[in-house]
């Protein structure tokens, strides 16, 4: 009987609904048991989610400022999102409370990592706790255990601080940094990226998910140092004042200025068509479904076909990705499935290798 290769390292950089989605795809495949595996031996053996912190906004935002701990919110919906879909405890801890009353607005989860952080006096072993309690099937480390907040210089000439108020200005962004650009990553975080096998960026908000990842001193370096193979995904739909008419390469030049060190082996776009009736939905919150403006996508079954975007300090190269990644649900969003299936896929198949 022909032995199973070892399973994969995975790192996936981001925060939002956009990493809850492909790692609730990726989990899957987290069992060399799974028959779910697109090839015989591809499995994945270690995956771990790295995720912004500079939330402000909402129960995350209160219970920051309350408390003094790093917002809750997107570190637990990557918990949620690694659990069992079905496990009560999951359920539990995505239970947001509605009433007139101070809880109004929290979710159980959010409560249960901040009294955690509380009772154990350090909020990553609040983390890993509620992990072993949820026992999902990754890891997840914050990009960063200082406190750090958005700071965004505006078209308009603005600057503003805090996540939130840069989400509601509604106006272009000019510049985008952290409050203290010296913060650093975990220890973890740079030895899981040095071993991955794969790193993914995205998909997520380009300004207040993807690149305050990328502004934590090292993490950029620890990429570009590591041997993985580099998969950036591509945003589905602009965001109404961050990425107004934003195309493929817009995202693209964008990431690359705020991070010049940057090497990416694939990015991957969706292809399919959103329905008319989401068109319009999104349209009339100002946002558009991402085209492409001067790199040609080809159609969905091509192979993966050379492109660049070049920046000030350099030129990028990469490998374009054109596929139907798209789902459906009242919303626009990626596919879990399909996103984890074509991430294992870039690695598993030789002929989509770059290096």
């Amino acid at each position: 009987m022909k032995q199973r290769s070892a399973g994969l390292k995975i790192v996936s950089v981001g925060g939002g609904t956009g990493l809850s989605t492909l790692l609730s795809g990726l989990k899957a495949f987290v069992s060399k048991d799974s028959l779910l595996n697109v090839a015989p031996d591809v499995w994945i053996e270690t995956l771990t989610a790295v995720v912004t912190v500079t939330d402000d906004g909402g129960s995350s935002g209160r219970l920051r400022e309350e408390f003094q701990i790093l917002p809750p919110g997107d570190i637990r919906n990557c918990m949620a999102a690694l659990g069992e879909d079905e496990h009560l405890l999951t359920r539990l801890f995505q239970y947001r409370f509605e009433s007139e009353g101070d809880l109004s607005g929290h979710s159980f989860g959010n409560l249960f990592l901040a009294a955690l952080a509380g009772v154990t006096g350090d909020f990553l072993e609040a983390i890993k706790v509620s992990s072993e309690v949820l026992a999902i099937k990754g890891r997840i480390f914050p990009s960063t255990v200082e406190d750090v907040a958005l700071v965004a210089e505006l078209e308009d000439g603005r600057v503003i601080e805090g996540e939130t108020s840069i989400v509601e200005s509604r106006s272009p962004i000019r510049r985008l940094r952290l409050s203290n650009n010296s913060c650093r990553p975990l220890p973890e975080t740079l030895e899981a990226i040095q071993q991955a096998d794969i790193i993914t960026i995205g998909p997520g908000s380009l300004y207040t998910s993807i690149i305050p990842n990328l502004l934590v001193d090292g993490i950029v370096d620890a990429m570009r140092d590591s041997n993985a193979l580099k998969l950036c995904i591509c945003n589905i739909m602009t965001q109404p004042g961050e990425t107004d008419d934003f195309g493929v390469e817009d995202h693209l030049r964008v990431l690359f200025e705020y991070s010049p060190n940057l090497e990416l082996d694939y990015v991957v776009v969706n292809t399919a068509r959103i329905s008319a009736e989401l068109r319009e939905k999104y349209l009339a919150d100002g946002a558009a479904q991402v085209q492409f403006k001067s790199l040609a996508p080809g159609s969905p079954e091509h192979e993966p076909r050379p492109a660049f975007i070049e920046t000030p300090e350099r030129v990028h190269a990469f490998q374009l990705i054109c596929r139907d990644v798209l789902q459906e649900d009242g919303l626009v969003r990626h596919d879990p499935d399909k996103l984890a299936r074509l991430v294992l896929e870039i690695r598993q198949t030789k002929k989509l290798a770059v290096r």
